[in-house]
């Protein structure tokens, strides 16, 4: 668990350590231009960060592909795409004028809250309560996901172990079969069929 998710904000750091100075504002990912996408790549240190100061009395989730599977439904409507954009720019921002150094010390300080950390112990999250044990993984994903599209906005490589991209798969595999498309992930991964235009499971 751990170990994923620093080997993750690792290779994330590094990839951004080689975005050229001039590219921060070129497009990246729908509405977000690099920085934005950088941004929001960076909460996945800033959330643990604060999350881990957030003692939680029960646990509501047990699992990470069941704190992904209440996303969707968490305000009734889905999420507010607006809203997650604008944190995304937000945390841009925050990163301020060396941003690829910001995000070097935000994933120095999160990995190493996260390793002193009881895997087991409640921490308060947008899902509920559920254990660190179970959180970190998700930010795994989202390491993972937007190290990649850090990469195809960049052309610059990101690399991740066979361990840690299994992991995220296997997590996101099982995200899907809770949220109901079982039998869809398994005849689009045997070529029985093809996925839906836009299939989604975060």
């Amino acid at each position: 668990m751990l170990d994923a998710y620093a080997e993750a904000a690792t290779a994330v750091t590094e990839l951004v350590a080689r975005i050229p100075d001039d590219a921060w504002d070129r497009p990246a990912l729908g509405e977000w231009d690099l920085r934005a996408l950088v941004g929001h790549t960076s909460r996945s240190f800033v959330t643990v960060l604060t999350y881990l100061g957030r003692p939680a009395e029960r646990e509501d989730v047990p699992d990470p592909e069941g704190y992904y599977a209440l996303l969707p439904s968490m305000t009734g409507e889905g999420f507010d795409q607006a809203a997650v954009a604008q944190r995304g720019r937000d945390a841009g921002a925050a990163l301020g004028d060396d941003p690829a150094g910001a995000f070097r010390d935000l994933a120095d300080r999160a990995v190493a809250a996260a390793r002193a950390a009881d895997p087991d112990a409640l921490i308060e999250t947008i899902a509920g309560g559920l254990r660190v044990a179970s959180y970190v993984p998700t930010r795994t994903v989202e390491l993972v996901v937007h190290g990649h599209d850090i990469a195809a906005a960049t052309g610059l490589d990101v690399t991740f172990s066979e361990g840690t991209t299994a992991g995220v798969a296997a997590l996101l595999a099982r995200t899907g079969v809770r949220l109901g498309h079982g039998p869809a992930i398994i005849h689009a991964l045997t070529g029985r069929a093809p996925l839906p235009a836009g299939f989604s499971v975060v």
